[in-house]
């Protein structure tokens, strides 16, 4: 095969990639651009569109490259990398920044090392999302396990949870409703990326959108999916904050929810079986060692 053409080839997904990864520096840098205390529901909308835009990119570059069979090494090794800054970094800077918070304060130490933990834990979901990808190649079974569930809160729907909350609670709607004080706003959303960093690292079992499968007639996926097409079409126009939060937030209560009650059901409930939350690699090694 021509060098050129393979070049060529594997540039299509590579580019997708690096666009993707321009959208997270371009809100880092947007952010870093805002002075304290200036941030606006408006910046925020348009930051939030734009990890938008490398949240599709990142599914689109995956897309092309095993439509085109250009799948390599650097691929997802950079595709990891670009994840981590646009996921992992900034929506915490974007969090950060949104807070007028008094350095040199404990509420500033205690929501800095907040979102310390959630760009740690962003790193450590890949890391780990990238070995077991790896040792899926070799193993069938493992792979597919991997196509229907994932070990662990993808990355760029903790990244669409933290932002979509963040957006909401400085949001013009939510503001005229209830208004928060700064104080209240910290420890909400600091509690909310500990909690999502755990649910990063942790072993609960979180659905992926391949394994969807709906048993209904033709006419039927068709009128509901169009239906909800207007209902989300019309929501994002007139209240996107409220429906983004909705979204995101609801992708992870449901994969809690089949999660909990999987537990609670026990091992006999085989209809949620795929949802029982790993067992950690520690308490593996010491049940071995006292067979």
């Amino acid at each position: 095969m021509d060098t050129k053409k393979l070049k060529k080839i594997y540039l299509l997904p590579n580019v997708i990639t690096a666009f993707g990864l321009s959208c997270g520096l371009f809100v880092i840098f947007k952010m870093n651009m805002t002075e304290v205390g200036e941030v606006t529901p408006q910046i925020l909308t348009a930051v939030t569109g734009i990890l938008l835009m490398a949240a599709f990119a990142d599914v689109l570059d995956g897309a092309v490259a095993r439509a085109i069979k250009a799948e390599s090494e650097f691929g997802g090794v950079f595709d990891s990398l670009a994840d981590a800054i646009s996921f992992g970094v900034a929506p915490s800077v974007i969090i950060l920044k949104s807070l007028s918070v008094l350095p040199g304060t404990q509420l500033s130490f205690f929501v800095t090392m907040a979102a310390m933990v959630f760009s740690l834990c962003g790193v450590l979901r890949l890391v780990r999302f990238n070995v077991t990808a790896l040792e899926a190649r070799s193993n069938a079974e493992l792979a597919q396990a991997h196509k229907k569930h994932f070990t662990g809160l993808p990355i760029p729907a903790a990244a669409a949870a933290a932002v979509s909350l963040n957006l909401f609670l400085f949001s013009e709607d939510f503001q005229s409703i209830f208004h928060l004080s700064n104080l209240i706003q910290s420890w909400v959303l600091s509690i909310a990326l500990i909690m999502l960093g755990y649910c990063m690292v942790s072993r609960w079992k979180f659905p992926s959108i391949k394994s969807l499968e709906i048993r209904v007639s033709s006419f039927r996926v068709v009128f509901l999916t169009v239906l909800a097409a207007v209902l989300i079409f019309y929501g994002i126009l007139h209240y996107f904050a409220l429906v983004f939060l909705a979204l995101s937030w609801g992708y992870v209560l449901v994969a809690w929810i089949l999660s909990i009650i999987r537990v609670l059901a026990g091992r006999r409930s085989k209809t949620l079986e795929e949802f029982e939350p790993e067992p950690d690699e520690l308490e593996d090694s010491e049940e071995e060692n006292l067979l």
